[in-house]
């Protein structure tokens, strides 16, 4: 797990100031790797790579940038969890300088080219330097586990693993109205597209080219649902469970000792209680809880019940609203440009404490966009369901969950009755993505508190709807299927987003053993009849793992999420903190966001709301980056350097530099 960066010449010229360009870069990215930092340059300064190490596997050697034959270079941020089988392939056709997993993906590369990629298992972002072929190839792992991005500044290419090492070498820092509409849509942004204007993400599942003058980016994996009807309910049990145990088994291997996340729902405990028995005693187990809120956001109860059951050591950590109000600026720094829920407040506190612990943590990320967590599909499943009764077609084909099957469980729609209301008050049995997509839209909560007029008119459902009616999803696939596909290939990454932020924070690496593409690739196989059974949510995944968890976390049925009581704050104790916020001078004069209308917003929102989360998060954005920017000198012409040490160290706040 690292940080890595580099700057290539699309012209073959001559860059000057190379080895500050990449010091600057290291310097942004130091939290990713505390344990050494290393730098590459081209014997003709046209291009430097760049890496900061958190060392896991082979702790003294794998140093980076790694040098191969012939003048290739390697950086790598990630784990190759397969290296030991890929090592043994290459035995007596490539040599070893060391037991490091990095020096294996490099061989790999060297003897299969870009078709290694379909041998890996594991997480990860690397850049490759090509000399004979003058290229710079990169690849992201499967599921968007961990980060690239991207620029391009004249005749320079540059890439890094967070959005903020870019940021100094941009002309200007601006605000992409198309990735801003998305955020207002979702909370997270598609298709690669960032906050920042001319920042881009290399999507999960997509390899990148570097060469004469051009950048090529292409696909090399996506997930296929195509329904599998040959194999029974207990074939898929069988391999599924299988598929885990390996998976688990691979996510284990580490120099370093490991913890896990235990939050107390399905996906994190069954990851710590399969990991457990492996560590032979010496898995640690990480959770935060909330005291001062009650139960509605505690789920710490069930993580101690776990923990007593499975004989595990529970460390947890009890967040405040003051804990809040100190750290939320450090959250959105770490994030580099707003994503997702409350929920990143949470971890970056919980991974805080698991980083005085342990280097790596296991965690339960990914078992709700592959086996089915979320409610909306249980109520737009509902909603097909009524129209397949009046359609007279709710017995056809072999993947409906019927009318008839699905009542006994909408008891789990209890706590969602606003929602249904809302849902159903416009669009009912309109086409399948039109309905989904009114499910997920958060922009029509933000009234006139956004000036829509100033956007362009950015169509977002166009992106959804190219996503959610992707060629990966067969025809014969359930409108279940389609739903999930859309959360795997873009909700996840945003979580994953969090998940990699708010862990390298603090120079911990995180872990996401349900996220193996042949234990997903089988999963979306699945028919949704046995995933997603008489609508039970998870059903599939829920007949797993009942060997490896204790009734009362199997039969849980106040699913949470790690909830953060955000508004529960926004009403006491942060209440003076989120009013000093939005009523700022700078606050009151943005461009895109009305902060005076929020003002008149906050004793409107809802107790699990999370519309004036998003736009806190906005502001805060706007302050971390968008003010800060002119405080500092940028990259001049003259002397293609920065300014002054005080562009790379802000004395008023030592964990900040952006420029």
């Amino acid at each position: 797990m690292c940080g890595i960066s580099g700057i290539i010449s699309l012209s073959r010229q001559f860059i000057p100031d190379l080895e500050d360009r990449l010091s600057v870069m290291n310097h942004l990215l130091r939290h990713r790797g505390p344990d050494g930092a290393g730098v590459w340059l081209h014997p003709h300064h046209v291009a430097g790579l760049a890496h900061r190490r958190l060392a896991i596997i082979d702790t003294v050697g794998g140093v980076q940038p790694m040098h191969g034959a012939h003048g290739n270079v390697l950086v790598c941020n990630g784990e190759l969890y397969n290296y030991l089988e890929l090592r043994a392939e290459l035995e007596g056709i490539a040599s070893f300088q060391t037991s490091s997993d990095t020096e294996v993906l490099l061989r790999c590369y060297e003897h299969w080219g870009t078709s290694s990629l379909k041998r890996f298992k594991g997480m990860y972002s690397f850049a490759f330097w090509n000399e004979a072929d003058g290229e710079l190839f990169a690849a992201r792992d499967r599921f968007g586990i961990k980060p690239f991005y991207y620029c391009v500044v004249g005749d320079l290419f540059y890439f890094a693993s967070e959005a903020k090492a870019l940021l100094p070498f941009l002309p200007i820092l601006e605000t992409d109205l198309k990735a801003f509409s998305e955020y207002l849509t979702f909370q997270f942004c598609l298709n690669g597209h960032t906050m920042f204007r001319g920042v881009h993400e290399l999507p999960p599942g997509h390899q990148l080219h570097v060469k004469n003058s051009s950048v090529r980016i292409t696909r090399y994996w996506e997930p296929v649902f195509k329904p599998d009807f040959d194999h029974t309910h207990s074939w898929f049990e069988h391999n599924l469970r299988e598929q885990l145990q390996n998976s688990i088994n691979l996510h284990l291997r580490s120099d370093v000792p490991i913890g896990a996340y235990v939050s107390g729902g399905l996906d994190s405990s069954v990851v710590a209680s399969l990991a457990r028995t492996a560590c032979n005693g010496g898995l640690l187990a990480f959770t935060g809880k909330f005291s001062s809120s009650g139960e509605d956001f505690d789920e710490s109860r069930y993580a101690r019940h776990l923990c007593k059951w499975g004989g595990l050591n529970l460390h947890e950590i009890d967040i405040t609203a003051q804990d809040f109000i100190n750290k939320i600026s450090d959250v959105i720094y770490a994030l580099d440009y707003p994503v997702a829920g409350p929920g990143s407040f949470s971890q970056f506190m919980v991974s805080s404490l698991a980083a005085q612990h342990r280097k790596v943590v296991l965690g339960g990320q990914g078992g709700d966009e592959i086996f089915g967590g979320y409610a909306r599909y249980l109520i737009a499943y509902f909603e097909q369901c009524i129209k397949a009764a009046i359609d007279g077609t709710m017995h056809d084909g072999d993947f409906i969950v019927t009318y008839e099957s699905i009542i006994p469980n909408l008891r789990a729609l209890k706590s969602y009755k606003p929602l249904l209301k809302q849902f159903w008050s416009q669009g009912l049995f309109e086409p399948m993505d039109r309905r989904y997509f009114s499910l997920i839209n958060r922009a029509p909560l933000l009234g006139d508190a956004v000036r829509w007029e100033l956007l362009n008119g950015h169509d977002t459902f166009e992106a959804f709807s190219g996503i959610f009616n992707g060629s990966n999803v067969d025809q014969k696939a359930s409108y279940f299927d389609a739903m999930t596909n859309f959360d795997l290939k873009a909700l996840l990454p945003a979580l994953l987003h969090v998940e990699d932020r708010m862990s390298m924070a603090h120079g911990l690496e995180a872990r996401t053993p349900l996220l193996d593409h042949e234990l997903v690739e089988m999963a979306c196989s699945a028919p949704s009849n046995i995933k997603f059974k008489n609508g039970t949510m998870k059903h599939l995944f829920k007949q797993v793992i009942k060997p490896f968890l204790p009734p009362e976390i199997l039969s849980r049925t106040d699913k949470m999420g790690f909830p953060t009581p955000f508004n529960d704050w926004l009403q006491g104790e942060a209440r003076e903190f989120i009013l000093d916020t939005f009523n700022s001078q700078a606050a009151r004069s943005r461009e895109l966001v009305d902060n005076r209308r929020i003002l008149g917003k906050l004793e409107q929102e809802p107790r699990f709301g999370r519309t004036i989360w998003g736009l806190l998060c906005l502001e805060l954005w706007q302050q971390e980056f968008h003010d800060r920017w002119q405080t500092y000198d940028r990259i001049t012409a003259k002397t293609g350097l920065f300014n002054g040490a005080a562009s790379l160290n802000d004395t008023t706040h030592p964990t900040r530099a952006i420029g």
